[in-house]
């Protein structure tokens, strides 16, 4: 489906897949994928994404106000197996473009204190995710 990688237009996914064309976490209606974008920019917003040492991808939840919770996308990553529906990874390469970083499968999260966009502090979700092997 998509080459780890390549880089692809983020508009142009949209167009094919539909889904939330703002926002990191986007979950198609009409196919079984969850597309999720993380950007260095995400960081002016509180979150943090990256790779930890041991493989695993911390992902942050979705939700700029208050605390985070388990509604929308963030349902949609916690329950992907139990709906069927594959999680792939893209990062921002530049303004409307990202690159594929592969298939991704729920491990669990945790909980982390942030700010939100208002400044006031608040609970954070932080997925973790491990990459899939051979999908």
């Amino acid at each position: 489906m998509f080459v780890p990688g390549n880089v692809y237009r983020r508009r142009a996914l949209h167009e094919v897949f539909g889904g939330q064309m703002q926002g990191g976490i986007s979950t198609p209606a009409e196919h079984n994928i969850i597309l999720l974008f993380t950007s260095e920019q995400g960081q002016e917003y509180g979150y943090s994404d990256g790779w930890r040492e041991d493989g695993i991808f911390l992902y942050t939840g979705e939700g700029q106000k208050g605390d985070m919770a388990f509604v929308r996308g963030n349902a949609a990553i916690r329950d992907h197996m139990e709906t069927g529906k594959e999680i792939h990874l893209f990062s921002q390469v530049s303004r409307g473009y990202v690159r594929y970083i592969g298939q991704m499968a729920y491990k669990g999260y945790h909980f982390t204190q942030g700010r939100d966009t208002t400044g006031e502090v608040r609970q954070m979700i932080v997925f973790e995710l491990a990459p899939v092997e051979n999908p």
